[in-house]
């Protein structure tokens, strides 16, 4: 598919997953429209020099006539939707601004595409999570695994996940979802998950912590290939199964926290073990999901290993880190 020209909305584009989206996208010549909710003093804008090659829009996406003036003004054919609060520890402390944002949000969306009905609009990619699968005993989690997402973030995007479906079946929208592992990579400056804030913690001589007791499993995807994830599923948007179709972007290939930040410090060049802090809560003990699906549909699979991904990674934030 050829992205120049076409017209894109990326919600959430100043965060981690959504910078390195709409840069990819303006990069393929794409006109990118972003929709940034707060002014931030730096962020993946600024990060990936975005500022002065896409349209920025202040607001909120939960304001259904600002949704709508963006969707006409701007005659946008593709959309995806990252906005969210995505933080686990505030979902917990706060969950109505996390419900405000990950399932109104993500309702205004979808019903201002709905009215508008621009016959040129190809397609809606709304951001779910393997958190909204919940706690099973059968793993890795498929596509066809319950949504039994229980903890407020991860109830939130349970019900965003719902919704986007609903309105694919519904309403004949072309709507998909995204259901990714954990993201990892250069350009997350939220240092409280653990990939950036265990590398802050090597750049800066500080002791490695782990608040969790280092057991629970993920599976780890690196941002390159989450982003060709969303690339590719929507060049694949007009074909009828992937309509209305969820899919896992994954590694497949679960890892111990322990192990991740063993790896880190391996690539970073030292060797030394963290303290292990046991403080974690209202967290999944294990996750991790199958691919098979986004193989098979899409001709997706990840590019980079763990240690090769890890590696672009730790060089990424060296260089932030001794600059900033």
């Amino acid at each position: 598919m050829d992205w120049r020209d076409q017209k894109v909305l990326v919600t959430g584009a100043d965060g981690f997953v959504g910078g390195w989206l709409a840069k990819t996208l303006a990069d393929k010549g794409a006109q990118v429209v972003v929709l940034v909710r707060d002014e931030k003093k730096y962020s993946a804008l600024d990060l990936h020099d975005l500022r002065e090659k896409v349209i920025t829009i202040k607001g909120d996406v939960a304001d259904y006539h600002l949704i709508k003036r963006i969707l006409n003004e701007h005659s946008i054919s593709f959309c995806f939707h990252l906005a969210a609060q995505a933080i686990v520890g505030i979902a917990n402390r706060s969950p109505l601004s996390t419900f405000e944002t990950n399932i109104k949000g993500t309702w205004t969306l979808l019903e201002a595409i709905r009215e508008v009905n621009n016959p040129h609009f190809q397609g809606i990619i709304v951001a779910s999570t393997d958190k909204a699968y919940g706690v099973h005993e059968q793993l890795p989690y498929t596509e066809e695994s319950e949504l039994k997402g229980l903890y407020p973030y991860d109830a939130s995007k349970v019900c965003a996940d719902v919704l986007a479906r609903c309105y694919a079946v519904a309403y004949n929208m072309p709507v998909a979802v995204t259901r990714k592992a954990n993201v990892y990579g250069g350009g997350d400056l939220n240092l409280s998950r653990i990939v950036p804030d265990a590398i802050r913690c090597l750049v800066q001589g500080q002791e490695l912590l782990i608040r969790s007791d280092g057991t629970p499993e993920r599976d780890y995807l690196y941002i390159k290939d989450a982003v060709a994830g969303y690339i590719i599923l929507a060049e694949n948007m007009n074909k009828p199964e992937v309509r209305g179709q969820a899919f896992n972007f994954s590694s497949g290939k679960p890892v111990s926290v322990l192990q991740l930040v063993n790896v880190i410090a391996k690539t970073y060049g030292v060797d030394i073990q963290p303290k292990i802090l046991g403080q974690a809560k209202n967290e999944i003990d294990r996750q991790f999901l199958a691919n098979g699906k986004a193989k098979a549909v899409l001709g997706w699979a990840p590019q980079y290993s763990l240690d090769d991904g890890m590696k672009e990674t730790v060089e990424w934030y060296k260089e932030h880190f001794k600059k900033y």
